[in-house]
């Protein structure tokens, strides 16, 4: 936070008054506070308005194997030039709803309500501050999965396990489905913890959804102006978006850059513990990063900093992120 020389000054001043004589302070003894302001954003890619809901941050023991293909001190290092603990991992969950205008749409939706009562609000406050920004979940028609983390899609779920958007069309990646749905492929996965984890949870929101999901294909426009993007590695059928309106273009990256997302902005040919095809991973993000770059167009990134708009540039071998403030729909 930036330190303004009215607060420096009122900073000094406190420093220097001596209490008067038989006059004692008193000390307060309240709890502290454990609940955040609700967080959203908006703004408008041509007519269609995109709202940034937040669905929390995680901050969590970082494994040393976090980076697959780099030290566990090369990290740290990286997070302390970031001014964040070498020792952790900060995790930021930015979900979206987009309004075409015809549809009212969300793409993922975070780690969902159970997650918000086990965490005491610190997380899964997606439904929270959809309600705060105004909008009513009974009234989304459509959620578009980009893959199958839970971070992406337990939010499915209230937290009675009951379907969370009752009246809207689930889409997911047919690739997505194909691979997390595929019992030979689960056995495949067994002794892998993230696998297996990964694989248990899918079918258990799924399951609970009684499997009706409409599958779709890349590069497709699967709703009015957003159109699906292969981008695997990170899991099989992972995909992004381009929304599109008028002359306006919006890349919705969601884990491109995953986990802590700014340490493979830097360095993009890291890959991360959490990538199942961690060279593939690389190079899609390599190819939709100078695709950006190419068509200068916005991010919107689900693990970076809330509201998570950005715009990405080349840096050296890797690439760096500049906030963007894109036509805001206030």
């Amino acid at each position: 936070m930036e330190l303004t020389r009215r607060a420096a000054l009122v900073g000094v001043a406190a420093t220097t008054v001596v209490p008067l004589a038989g006059i004692t302070s008193a000390r307060a003894n309240a709890p502290l506070a454990d609940k955040q302001a609700p967080s959203f954003y908006r703004y408008k890619i041509g007519t269609h308005q995109i709202t940034v809901v937040s669905d929390g941050i995680t901050v969590t023991p970082r494994p040393d194997n976090y980076v697959a293909n780099a030290s566990k001190d090369e990290v740290s290092k990286l997070f302390e030039d970031n001014y964040l603990p070498p020792d952790k991992a900060t995790h930021s969950y930015s979900p979206i709803v987009i309004n075409t205008g015809s549809k009212l749409v969300v793409v993922d939706t975070g780690l969902g309500p159970a997650t918000f009562e086990q965490s005491k609000g610190r997380v899964g406050q997606f439904q929270t501050n959809l309600a705060a920004a105004g909008i009513d979940r009974n009234s989304v028609d459509t959620v578009i999965i980009s893959h199958f983390h839970g971070d992406h899609i337990n939010g499915l779920l209230t937290a009675d396990n009951k379907a969370a958007y009752p009246n809207a069309e689930i889409m997911v990646p047919s690739a997505e489905w194909k691979f997390w749905m595929d019992d030979g492929e689960m056995n495949k996965g067994a002794g892998n913890p993230i696998l297996e984890g990964n694989f248990k949870n899918s079918r258990r929101v799924f399951d609970a959804l009684g499997r009706k999901v409409t599958q779709y294909d890349a590069g497709k426009e699967i709703a009015p102006g957003i159109t699906s993007l292969a981008s695997p590695g990170h899991t099989p059928g992972h995909t992004s978006f381009i929304v599109a309106s008028g002359s306006e273009k919006l890349l919705v990256q969601v884990d491109i850059t995953a986990g802590a997302a700014f340490l493979f902005v830097k360095n993009p040919h890291w890959q991360l513990l959490f990538d199942v095809d961690k060279p593939l991973a690389v190079e899609t993000r390599r190819k939709l990063y100078d695709m950006a770059i190419a068509e200068k167009m916005p991010i919107q990134a689900f693990h970076a900093g809330f509201p998570g708009l950005v715009r990405v540039e080349k840096d050296g071998n890797g690439y760096r992120w500049v906030p963007a403030l894109w036509n805001p729909a206030l």
